[in-house]
């Protein structure tokens, strides 16, 4: 098997290598492009994450800067995904985010490991896992999220904390390492921050 096709199996591979690094520079090219454009260039935004993104849905709006090792390219939106300033997205392979997820400033989702062994990093290996965050979550600031990682649905990560390990639907986690400390319940129907009531009126 190629370096290349190793990218997406979690074996080890070398990521410097050349059929690698030539797909990658082109993508990194348009992920450059997005982060020059003006805040009035909405639409070319739009248009150039439509064609960096492996998948993106309607909606979706991520401020610049924007990070990302392939620009994208193994990056799966929903639909009316928003990210803050600085989102990381360390897409050497899939990345996968459902509809109405929130991410804020400082985010880092990563997929790429390197070996504990000493020699195997001073020969540059390196292993992917895929990251999978549901739908309609929130991810406060800060937050790192680790290789292989399963975030369910109805999320809320609380601000800085490291994910290390997978974090169940509709519950609010917290820490490092982040764990969960409650579910999302009938208190959070009438309050949506300490003692302020929801009130849409």
């Amino acid at each position: 098997m190629s370096m290349k096709g190793k990218m997406h199996t979690g074996d080890l591979y070398l990521p410097n290598d050349p059929e690698i690094m030539g797909e990658q520079i082109k993508k990194l090219d348009r992920l450059y492009d997005f982060n020059m454009t003006r805040p009035t260039e909405m639409e070319k935004r739009e248009a150039l994450l439509k064609e960096m993104f492996a998948e993106i849905g309607e909606g979706c709006y991520i401020e610049p800067p924007f990070h990302s090792n392939f620009g994208g390219g193994h990056v799966h939106f929903g639909k009316n995904v928003y990210a803050n300033f600085n989102l990381t997205l360390v897409d050497d392979t899939h990345i996968y985010v459902g509809d109405y997820t929130m991410f804020g400033p400082n985010v880092t989702v990563a997929t790429a490991g390197h070996p504990i062994l000493p020699e195997l990093r001073r020969q540059g290996y390196q292993y992917n896992a895929p990251v999978y965050i549901g739908e309609n979550c929130w991810i406060g600031s800060g937050v790192l999220i680790m290789p292989g990682i399963t975030i369910g649905d109805n999320v809320v990560i609380g601000a800085g904390s490291v994910v290390t390990k997978d974090i169940p639907s509709g519950v609010v986690a917290v820490g490092v390492p982040c764990k969960v400390i409650r579910e999302v319940n009938e208190h959070d129907k009438e309050y949506y921050f300490k003692d302020r009531k929801i009130n849409l009126d």
